[in-house]
C-alpha cells in the first residue's frame, strides 16, 4: 500500500468526483438492506391473524377491500419498485463518474511518468529497455484503473453494507448475529495469508510480461538485421521463450488465486451452514419467528456476497497494487543531473566553452575521460580525435549536460553549466548526432522541430543550406511526404542531411557536429562540408569526427587517447609533430589514396 499511498497526490483533482462516488455508494448501500426488510414485512402481514382469518372468510374480495392489506402489500411493493429505481440511479453515477476518475487518474500518472522520464539524465536508461519502461507506463498504469474504478467503490459500498447488515442482524437476534460473525477471523487470515503471496505473484508476472514487451520492440525495430543475418529462428526462440516465462509467472499466480477462491467461498458458507442450524431449531422451539428467520437468511446472504466479493476483488487488489509498486519505483528515481532552484537563464550567449581538469565516467569502475581541460573561445571551433572508444562523443554530451562530470567543472561564459537552467542551456546548442533520430511524421514537420516558430519557408531555405532541398523535392508529396518511423522511408544520408537542417533552422550559437557526415558519401559529403562552414561562421563549434580531412580548417584540434588529452593544436602545428594524429591523418590519406 505504500506504493499506492505515494500515488495520492493524483487524487486531489478528482475529490469532488470521489465525494459523488461516496455518496453514491451510501445511496445504493442504504438501498440494498431495504429489500430483505419489505420481504420480512409482508410475511409478518400473511402470518397475521387478520390475514389467517381473511383466508377463511368466504366473502374474500370485501373483506380484502376493508381490512386494507392489500393497500399494504401495495404500499411496500411501490418502496421496493422505487428502491430499486434510485439503487439504479445511484448505480449510474457510482459506476461512471468512478470510471471518469480512475481513467483521469491513469492519464495523469501516465503524463506524469512520461514528464519524469524525461527529467532523468541519460545515464538512467543505459541499463533499461525501451519496451520495459513501455510496459510500466501503460500496462501497469492499465492495472491500477480497475483499483480506483471498481475496487475502491466496492470497498466503500461494502463495507457499510457489512456494518449496515450486522446492525440488522443484531437487532434481529443478538445470539445469532454473534455466531453468523464466528467464521469472519478465519476469512479474515485467510485472505490475509493469501494477500502478500499473490502480490508477489502478479508482480513477477508483470516483470515476465515488461521483458517480453522488451524484446518485441527490439526485434521490431531491428527487423532489419534479423532478416539480413538470417537470425528468424534465433529470435523466434527467444520471443517463444520470454513468452513462456510470462505464462508460467502468470499460471502460478492463477494457481494461488484458483485455491484462494474455494478457501474463501468454504469459510464464508459456514456461516451459512451456523444460521440453518441453529435458526432452524430456535423457529422449532418458538423463540425466533418465521419471517425473522427468513430475514436473517436473506440478509446473511447479503452480509457475506460482500466479503466474498472483497475476497475476490483482491487479485485486481494486489495486481493493482503490483503496478503502483513498479510505477513507483520511477518516480522515486532522482536524475543525477539536477537544476539548481536558483538557475540562471542564458541571455546574450557568446558561446565561450571551457573544460576545467574534467573527469568521467558512466559507472565508477569504468572511468572514461581523465582531467580533460581546454577552451573554445566564441566563434573558434574544436575537433575532438582519436581512436574509437577514446570519449569524444562523451565530450559532446557534458555540453548539454545529458551527464555531469564526476570531477571538475565546464563553463559557459564563464558560469558553471550546474548554475545554469537546463531548458535555456540546451536551448542555445544545436547538435547533429551520429546516430540520426527522425520522427514518424513528415519531412517538414521534422525540419521544424528544432525551432517550431519557423516557417515552411524558413525550413525550406534550411534544407537548402543542408543540401536537402533537391532530394525532398523528388520524393512522393515533397515536404508533405511522410518519412515512417526513425525515417525507415530514407537512405542514411538522406536522414543525415535532414538532421543537419534541422540544427541550422534552431540557429543556436553552440553547435556540436558528432560525425554529422559519417553517413554521406563523398560527393555529398563535400557538399554538406561546405554548407557547415558557412553554418559555423560565428558559432562556437566541437567537431567530433574520424574523418580527418573534414576538421582541417578547425580552430584547434583536440586529440585524444585512452581518455586523456595526447595533443592539442591547429593542423598544421600537429602534422608537424612525431604524434598520434600525424599517424592517423597518414593512415587515412594513405587509404584514400588506394
Amino acid at each position: 500500500m505504500e506504493a499506492l499511498w505515494r500515488l495520492r497526490a493524483f487524487f486531489r483533482p478528482y475529490r469532488k468526483h470521489m465525494v459523488v462516488v461516496i455518496l453514491a455508494t451510501l445511496g445504493v448501500t442504504a438501498l440494498n438492506l431495504i429489500g430483505p426488510w419489505i420481504i420480512r414485512e409482508v410475511l409478518m402481514i400473511l402470518q397475521s391473524e387478520e390475514a389467517g382469518a381473511l383466508a377463511l372468510s368466504l366473502d374474500f374480495a370485501e373483506r380484502l377491500a376493508a381490512s386494507g392489506l392489500a393497500g399494504r402489500i401495495g404500499l411496500l411493493a411501490g418502496i421496493f419498485a422505487v428502491a430499486h429505481i434510485l439503487r439504479g440511479i445511484c448505480q449510474f453515477f457510482m459506476s461512471y463518474v468512478a470510471h471518469v476518475m480512475a481513467w483521469n487518474f491513469v492519464s495523469d500518472l501516465r503524463v506524469f511518468v512520461y514528464q519524469h522520464l524525461q527529467k532523468l539524465s541519460l545515464r538512467y536508461y543505459h541499463d533499461k529497455q525501451t519496451g520495459e519502461i513501455m510496459s510500466r507506463l501503460v500496462n501497469d498504469t492499465n492495472h491500477i484503473e480497475p483499483l480506483v474504478a471498481h475496487n475502491i467503490p466496492d470497498l466503500i459500498v461494502n463495507t457499510f453494507l457489512i456494518v449496515g447488515i450486522t446492525g440488522i442482524l443484531l437487532y434481529l437476534n443478538v445470539e445469532l448475529a454473534l455466531l453468523t460473525l464466528l467464521p469472519i477471523p478465519l476469512l479474515l487470515f485467510v485472505v490475509l495469508g493469501f494477500s502478500k503471496h499473490m502480490r508477489s505473484a502478479f508482480k513477477a508476472a508483470q516483470e515476465k510480461l515488461a521483458e517480453f514487451n522488451a524484446i518485441l520492440q527490439d526485434n521490431i525495430s531491428g527487423i532489419k538485421e534479423i532478416l539480413i543475418f538470417t537470425r528468424e529462428r534465433h529470435e523466434g526462440k527467444r520471443v517463444a521463450n520470454r513468452s513462456r516465462r510470462y505464462t508460467a509467472d502468470l499460471l502460478r499466480a492463477l494457481k494461488i488465486m484458483a485455491v484462494y477462491h474455494p478457501s474463501v467461498e468454504f469459510v464464508g458458507t459456514m456461516g451459512t451452514i451456523i444460521i440453518i442450524y441453529f435458526g432452524g431449531m430456535a423457529a422449532l422451539r418458538g423463540s425466533l419467528p418465521i419471517e425473522d428467520l427468513v430475514a436473517f437468511l436473506l440478509y446473511l446472504s447479503m452480509f457475506y456476497q460482500p466479503i466474498m466479493l472483497l475476497a475476490r476483488m483482491n487479485e485486481q487488489v494486489q495486481m493493482a497494487l503490483a503496478g503502483a509498486e513498479r510505477v513507483s519505483d520511477i518516480l522515486v528515481v532522482e536524475s543525477d543531473v539536477k537544476e539548481a532552484k536558483d538557475a540562471r537563464t542564458l541571455k546574450n550567449v557568446e558561446g565561450e566553452i571551457a573544460f576545467h581538469n574534467v573527469d568521467f565516467g558512466y559507472s565508477e569502475d569504468v572511468p572514461v575521460l581523465h582531467d580533460i581541460s581546454f577552451v573554445i573561445k566564441p566563434g573558434e571551433s574544436l575537433a575532438v580525435v582519436g581512436p574509437t572508444g577514446v570519449g569524444k562523443s562523451t565530450v559532446a554530451s557534458l555540453i548539454p549536460r545529458f551527464y555531469d562530470p564526476t570531477a571538475g567543472r565546464i563553463t559557459l561564459d564563464g558560469v558553471d553549466l550546474k548554475e545554469i537552467n537546463l531548458q535555456s542551456l540546451r536551448h542555445n546548442i544545436s547538435m547533429v548526432l551520429q546516430d540520426t533520430f527522425l520522427f514518424n511524421g513528415t519531412v517538414l514537420d521534422n525540419i521544424l522541430y528544432s525551432n517550431p516558430g519557423k516557417s515552411p519557408e524558413d525550413a525550406i531555405e534550411a534544407a537548402k543550406v543542408a543540401n536537402a532541398h533537391e532530394f525532398i523535392a523528388k520524393l512522393p508529396q515533397g515536404y508533405d511526404t511522410h518519412i515512417g518511423e526513425r525515417g525507415v522511408r530514407l537512405s542514411g544520408g538522406q536522414k543525415q542531411r535532414l538532421s543537419i537542417a534541422r540544427a541550422i533552422l534552431k540557429d543556436a550559437p553552440i553547435l556540436i557536429l558528432d560525425e554529422a557526415t559519417s553517413a554521406v558519401d563523398v560527393e555529398t559529403e563535400s557538399l554538406i562540408q561546405e554548407a557547415l562552414q558557412k553554418l559555423m561562421v560565428g558559432r562556437t563549434t566541437l567537431v567530433i569526427a574520424h574523418r580527418l580531412s573534414t576538421i582541417r580548417d578547425a580552430t584547434n584540434i583536440c586529440v585524444l587517447e585512452g581518455g586523456r588529452i595526447s595533443q592539442f593544436g591547429n593542423h598544421e602545428q600537429l602534422i608537424n609533430e612525431d604524434g598520434t594524429y600525424r599517424r592517423l591523418y597518414a593512415r587515412q590519406y594513405a587509404a584514400n589514396s588506394a
